[in-house]
């Protein structure tokens, strides 16, 4: 059975960091490309960034590039998102899945605000 957790959100202040994690089971996902995606309220579910299987390669959305960066560690079946020099308009629950399969896990919230 495919599960996913993600966990690490919380309430952060302009211009604060977070980690998100992202643990999956239930499939090889080394052989599986990664990806963030995140939904703010009365918004479509929108991607953040994707990684390869190996790590090799990594996407970002315009609205993230050079503050977020998504990393994984195979060994542990885990991605993460860094987020750094957040703004308001990142507040969204966060969520992530393994390219090709239409598994979801309950996401993660997260909240930029003074």
């Amino acid at each position: 059975q495919v599960q996913i957790v993600e966990s690490g959100g919380g309430l952060v202040q302009p211009g604060g960091s977070l980690r998100l994690s992202c643990v999956a089971s239930g499939f090889s996902f080394s052989t599986y490309a990664m990806s963030w995606y995140r939904q703010a309220p009365e918004k479509e579910r929108e991607l953040v960034a994707s990684i390869t299987r190996a790590g090799g390669s990594t996407y970002y959305a315009d609205s993230v590039k050079g503050r977020f960066t998504i990393s994984r560690d195979n060994a542990k079946n885990t991605v993460y998102l860094q987020m750094n020099r957040l703004k308001p308009e990142d507040t969204a629950v966060y969520y992530c899945k393994a390219d090709g399969r239409p598994v979801w896990g309950q996401g993660t919230q997260v909240t930029v605000s003074s």
